[in-house]
């Protein structure tokens, strides 16, 4: 048997005016950002879905409940530390992650390496391991008319320690 184990994420959040904008750790320079009980970071949530699926463990709302006051407006990179720490702490390792964000705004593409930088910082592991692209709805549905970000992510760990 293997120690291998995949794992998938989604998330997705309204655009709201006058909140601000946090993708993968990076805050952008908008009017507008993502409504949220925490930062509402839709790439880092679904990355940490992703993890905590491979792992077999309970998805993010278990471990960071909206119903928690501890939890309204906290970074979500805080979020994954605890994450990366739990399965650590169930012996395992990340061995790569890929992530898609649907966007329509705003233009993604030239932050995806400082999101990547930011992601491997938190998670201790080098930019080469983690993949991120930006797509668009292309007009359709809300996503499509830039009422909403959302963002998947598939994670690849390994069962390192017994």
């Amino acid at each position: 048997m293997t120690n291998l184990r995949i794992g998938n994420g989604y998330d997705i959040h309204r655009i709201a005016p006058g909140l601000p904008l946090v993708l993968g750790g990076v805050k952008f320079d908008t009017d507008y950002g993502l409504d949220g009980h925490s930062d509402a970071d839709v790439l880092t949530h679904a990355l940490c879905d992703a993890l905590l699926g491979a792992a077999g463990l309970p998805d993010i709302g278990h471990f960071f409940p909206n119903t928690d006051p501890a939890f309204k407006d906290i970074d979500s990179q805080l979020l994954l530390k605890n994450v990366i720490n739990e399965l650590q702490e169930r012996g395992y390792e990340v061995v790569n992650v890929d992530i898609s964000v649907i966007a329509e705004k705003p233009r993604l593409i030239p932050h995806l390496g400082e999101m990547k930088t930011a992601l491997a910082q938190t998670m201790a592991l080098s930019p080469d391991t983690i993949g991120i692209k930006a797509t668009t709805h292309e007009g359709m549905g809300d996503l499509g008319r830039g009422r909403g970000i959302a963002a998947y992510a598939v994670a690849l760990i390994e069962k390192t320690k017994a």
